[in-house]
């Protein structure tokens, strides 16, 4: 069953991808304290996330933070390397990177999906979510194939 709007978080370990290298976070610490906007994406350097998912959120982060956003996260079924390269080649320091390499997160919030078909193996659906001190605020996913309601825009609506 999905996460929905109301519910905590599961507590997980991500990867944060860092300048120094990966930095294993526990979702319940990383979540706690602080409003984030996370957004989700079947896989870094993929076509639409490379192209409209990413650049959106770097595009808009002065003002998803101007209204009251703390930190903005992606995630992805990738490791903290790729993930961390991705973010250096089409990215922003202003968006921090989780590693769910297994695919732990995604699943805990039942968010995942099978890219067996595409030779990608289990991924996470793309989405995105205003959480608030570990609490889910807004939660839009995508139907699959669509971008539309994950993006930085509609979330900027949202807030």
């Amino acid at each position: 069953m999905a996460i929905s709007v109301g519910d905590k978080l599961p507590d997980i370990k991500l990867v944060k991808a860092t300048p120094e290298g990966p930095e294993a976070v526990q979702s319940s610490e990383y979540f706690a304290g602080k409003k984030v906007a996370l957004f989700s994406v079947p896989g870094a350097y993929t076509p639409t996330c490379s192209a409209k998912h990413l650049p959106g959120f770097v595009e808009k982060a002065a003002e998803l933070k101007a209204k009251g956003v703390d930190e903005i996260a992606c995630t992805a079924v990738n490791d903290a390397f790729v993930l961390g390269a991705w973010n250096k080649d089409n990215g922003s320091d202003q968006i921090a990177m989780l590693a769910d390499g297994n695919g732990d997160f995604a699943g805990a919030i039942g968010l995942d999906a099978d890219f067996n078909g595409f030779g990608m193996g289990t991924r996470s659906q793309r989405y995105s979510m205003v959480v608030n001190d570990g609490v889910v605020e807004q939660l839009n996913v995508e139907a699959p194939g669509d971008f539309s309601v994950s993006s930085a825009e509609h979330m900027l609506g949202q807030l």
